[in-house]
């Protein structure tokens, strides 16, 4: 049991026989009334996120979630196959289960894979990822001084907003968290 006053991104709790991750959380004392905590969890295995309160002091269930690093090997319809690196097992997890994840995913990328009660639940990605553009429009010469930005398809078919000096073949940096363009590599 944890209270609700322990709350920290990434931390998991049993709410209603369902593990949740807290996302964000905000301590709340308003003028008048008891204080709070207010806060947006994900579902690990459906991948909804919303906002939830909390009474301040509240317990909760604390859910243990392993985690293992694991190599993304493959895709096979939808079914995506991951890899324990140091006991070569391979385990499956579904579209469903990966939510997001597959915009970022990459042959040979490691992951966390997060474990609930032995079944696997969802991957954590690294916070960064290099991927290349396989499709923008062509920049013109003078446009990096505008700021302005245009749409590229990288490889995993992730559609993210460029500078517009980004050309096709481009190995750019992504935030998996934001989904945003960072640098160019």
């Amino acid at each position: 049991m944890i209270s609700t006053n322990d709350l920290r991104p990434g931390v998991t709790v049993e709410i209603d026989g369902e593990v949740y991750m807290v996302i964000d959380f905000q301590h709340v004392k308003p003028g008048k009334g008891a204080a709070f905590v207010r806060t947006k969890i994900k579902n690990v295995k459906t991948g909804q996120v919303f906002e939830r309160n909390f009474r301040a002091g509240e317990r909760l269930n604390r859910a243990i979630v392993e985690r293992k690093t694991m190599q993304y090997l493959y895709q096979a319809s939808d079914t995506y196959y991951f890899m324990d690196t140091k006991t070569y097992e391979q385990i499956p997890l579904t579209k469903e289960q990966l939510g997001d994840a597959i915009l970022y995913l990459k042959e040979n990328l490691e992951v966390v894979v997060m474990f609930y009660e032995g079944v696997p639940i969802g991957v954590e990605l690294p916070t960064f990822v290099e991927l290349t553009v396989v499709d923008t429009e062509p920049g013109f010469k003078g446009d990096t001084a505008t700021g302005g930005s245009k749409p590229a398809t990288l490889e995993t078919g992730a559609v993210i907003q460029v500078p517009l000096f980004i050309e096709k073949g481009d190995v750019v940096r992504v935030d998996t968290r934001t989904g945003e363009y960072l640098s160019r590599v």
